[in-house]
């Protein structure tokens, strides 16, 4: 399968739901703002136990490059209509299974002595 195929049977899992499907290996990581998960079985439990903020959610993809065994996608994520995360993720594959995802994004309000005058 090639990473642009997977990449979108990724988010095509994510629109449904299906969490438990993901195509990810067993020592998959998954790294973003809030820290990192390390294996499959740990991130599927932090997803399962934080439904509420992992599904519902629809995308839009601005941007994507696809090599061989990496992926880039921008997007916007809209959890119903109250929510909206804007997104880019680096994708990481090996025997046609994410093995690691990093996600930048901004989660809260940018500190009074970082803001630009």
């Amino acid at each position: 399968m090639t990473s642009k195929k997977l990449v979108q049977h990724w988010f095509e899992i994510w629109t449904v739901g299906n969490f438990m499907d993901l195509p990810i290996s067993n020592n998959f990581k998954h790294t973003s703002p809030f820290g990192t998960i390390d294996g499959k079985k740990a991130y599927l439990e932090v997803v399962n136990h934080n439904k509420n903020k992992f599904l519902n959610y629809t995308f839009e993809i601005h941007d994507a490059i696809y090599q061989t065994d990496k992926a880039c996608v921008r997007y916007t994520a809209k959890q119903e209509n109250d929510f909206t995360l804007e997104v880019s993720e680096w994708y990481y594959i090996k025997n046609n299974l994410i093995e690691k995802v990093i996600a930048y994004y901004h989660i809260g309000e940018i500190r009074k002595e970082r803001q630009l005058k």
